[in-house]
């Protein structure tokens, strides 16, 4: 078993200066300490590889910039006004207030020293945990493929602040388009183009359908909701590639009978603050929505691995970097290929790696060498607006009314809380009944210079 450095806490110390911590580190070690798993990210994997290691003789911590868990598929219903910000997340401490070997870290990683075997803190990494294990759980962002300028006029959704960001912008557009006159400037206010229809865009496609068609229908009085453009904009040949060409098609007419134009061949060449160019053609739109890939955070840069083109890291078939066993990437932050094809990255992924690392951890602390991580693909589901969803499970094959409710079924089973799932549940079923959205808030973001950033001072 690994030696774990001993630290000397001081009552009533002044919290450690830059370097400090490297000098309250240098101090007695002790034989038969607990090994340290270090968990960067509170996402689907590095939450279930916590809770994983609940009760394993180890210490773990998890360090996340944010402090709550975010259950990413429903963050589209935040965005359109069905669900409220809180229904979808949990503070992180909270759901592992039981683990009496856990504690969580509010802290911005920005590197690892892989020889030292530390993870860095603070913009120059004047801070930093040490660790014997650690599980990289980053996530990914937004890929604008080689055009970062777009990020500006076509934002994602991945966070929280995404989310409320673009309800604020969806709920002024129709506010805006109110108060227009001018016919041209109006319909380019009432244009939504979605780009990329995977699951997220055609989710988000329908919703914003349901939005401006059903629950602002009767709202205003200068303009007419229900004329509103929602079009979906996909490269490839069809929509939700991860799914079987039936599927998709089905899906692609569920998409045209709430009104959303569905345009597939169709790259997007160029975004602006006025509109965007789709093969060729300049589509005047005030709202652009950009769900079409991701891009791994900069853990591959931190560890200096080879990583593939979406920049995630390539990893060994235990899912541990290539000549460090001792480190783990999970996620979105992995490329791991099973029969020749990169695992897609969706949460029920991230959850079991996160176990299996977590258990692979405790295998290579009895000695023993885990097995190769093999993923056990349950099915895909997505739905398309009120009341029609779309199933895969192995052979099985759904489309409809039945489909959606094991959508809901499945989401509420994996939300964090008790809580939550009642009030999601609560949500849906009021929606379903009254066609009415309850979360249409218009939020405006703080004043620069209002949040300060909360120092970290608590190290190992």
């Amino acid at each position: 078993m690994p030696k774990t450095k001993k630290q000397l806490i001081v009552s009533g110390a002044s919290p450690a200066r830059a370097g400090d911590d490297q000098r309250v580190e240098h101090t007695e070690t002790e034989s038969g300490a607990m090994p340290h798993v270090v968990i960067v990210g509170g996402g689907f994997g590095g939450l279930q590889a916590a809770r994983a290691l609940g009760k394993a003789p180890v210490r773990v911590t998890v360090i996340d910039r944010t402090n709550h868990h975010l259950f990413q598929p429903l963050l589209y219903q935040v965005a359109t006004a069905a669900l409220s910000p809180a229904d979808i997340s949990a503070p992180i401490r909270h759901v592992l207030r039981r683990q009496r070997n856990t504690r969580v870290l509010l802290a911005e990683v920005t590197g690892v020293d892989i020889a030292g075997k530390r993870v860095l803190l603070g913009e120059r990494g004047e801070r930093s945990i040490s660790y014997d294990y650690l599980i990289i759980a980053t996530g990914a962002g937004q890929n604008y493929f080689g055009h970062p300028e777009w990020a500006r006029y076509a934002p994602g959704l991945k966070t929280l602040e995404d989310a409320t960001r673009l309800r604020r912008q969806i709920l002024l557009a129709f506010e805006a388009a109110e108060m227009e006159s001018d016919p041209d400037r109006q319909r380019a206010l009432l244009t939504f183009v979605l780009v990329g229809a995977g699951p997220t865009g055609v989710e988000m496609a329908g919703a914003i359908a349901e939005l401006a068609h059903k629950a602002l229908a009767a709202d205003f009085r200068n303009i007419n909701p229900h004329s509103a453009r929602i079009i979906l904009v996909e490269a490839a040949p069809r929509i939700l590639l991860s799914f079987p060409a039936e599927l998709a098609e089905k899906a692609r007419r569920a998409l045209n009978r709430l009104g959303v134009e569905v345009r597939t061949s169709a790259p997007v060449e160029a975004v602006d603050e006025n509109g965007v160019v789709i093969a060729g053609e300049y589509l005047p739109a005030k709202t652009v929505i950009w769900t079409a890939g991701v891009q791994a955070s900069p853990a591959g840069h931190w560890l200096q691995a080879e990583v593939d083109r979406a920049g995630r890291v390539k990893v060994n078939p235990d899912l541990s970097l290539p000549g460090h066993p001792e480190i783990f990437v999970i996620g979105d932050t992995a490329h791991v290929e099973e029969n020749g094809q990169p695992l897609p990255g969706l949460a029920p992924v991230a959850m079991q790696e996160g176990r299996y690392v977590a258990r692979a951890i405790l295998q290579r602390l009895a000695g023993r060498e885990p097995a190769p991580f093999h993923y056990v693909n349950k099915g895909n589901l997505a739905t398309v607006g009120r009341a029609w969803g779309l199933l895969q499970i192995g052979k099985l094959r759904l489309t409809g009314f039945l489909a959606w409710i094991l959508w809901l079924t499945v989401h509420i089973f994996y939300l964090i809380g008790f809580r939550n799932r009642v009030l999601v549940l609560f949500q849906w079923a009021w929606a379903y009944l009254t066609f009415q959205r309850g979360a249409r808030l218009i939020l405006y973001p703080e004043r620069a210079g209002s949040r300060e950033a909360m120092p970290v001072t608590t190290l190992d």
